[in-house]
């Protein structure tokens, strides 16, 4: 069983819907059973209440206090370089990769889609070498 992310405080979210989209941010408190103090002072997130819905949780977990100082929170999020370690991540990855092909101009995707057909037909052809015949 993969081991489960829980929301505590310190915790490093990335927010997925809402003005502060594409953004990371810190859980310093909880609110409630639908919603969290999150700040994100080097990103952008300016302290706010924002619902779980709209925030997904990371592996990251700072060592911050329960309503600690955006300073603070600020120090230790560059001191354990969690945008470093975000885009080194498979969901760091996943999200760059997202924003890339979201940012590709009608050229680009067509020399992509080119490129999968001629991919997909090098496959099928090795495939069926190998493949026995009845």
């Amino acid at each position: 069983m993969a081991q489960a992310r829980f929301v505590e405080i310190g915790r490093v979210a990335y927010v997925n819907f809402g003005p502060e989209s594409g953004k990371l941010c810190v859980i310093v408190d909880v609110v409630d059973a639908k919603r969290a103090l999150v700040d994100g002072p080097t990103t952008g997130v300016t302290r706010q209440q924002m619902p779980f819905s709209r925030i997904s949780l990371t592996e990251f977990v700072l060592p911050v206090k329960r309503n600690q100082k955006s300073a603070n929170v600020a120090k230790c999020f560059d001191e354990h370089e969690i945008i470093k370690k975000w885009n080194a991540s498979h969901a760091g990855k996943h999200v760059a990769s997202a924003l890339r092909r979201a940012s590709l101009t009608d050229f680009e995707r067509f020399k992509l889609m080119v490129a999968q057909k001629k991919k997909s037909l090098l496959v099928k052809k090795e495939m069926k070498k190998i493949k026995p015949k009845h």
